[in-house]
């Protein structure tokens, strides 16, 4: 049962990781109309999150390095998540 709670979470947090991810990768497209699916879903989902990072890391010139401090931590809250599911006794 633990084993299937934290394979679950280990998922979601991939996804989210894959679609911050495929968000970045999509920035270097200019041709892309973000108001067309999938990929207004991408933007707005990835940038409810990356939001809270770029308010205190804005970007510097053309560079933007808060999706790589989201990432870690969005590791490091993953693997918070995990440890603790890990030493609750069911």
């Amino acid at each position: 049962m633990k084993f299937a709670i934290i394979n679950g979470i280990n998922a979601v947090f991939s996804l989210f990781w894959l679609i911050i991810i495929i968000r970045c990768a999509l920035t270097f497209i200019p041709s892309i109309d973000y108001r067309k699916q999938p990929y207004k879903t991408i933007q707005q989902t990835a940038d409810l999150y990356l939001d809270l990072f770029r308010k205190f890391i804005p970007p510097m010139g053309m560079i933007d390095i808060s999706p790589i401090i989201a990432l870690i931590a969005l590791g490091i809250i993953q693997n918070i998540i995990v440890v603790l599911i890990s030493s609750i006794n069911f």
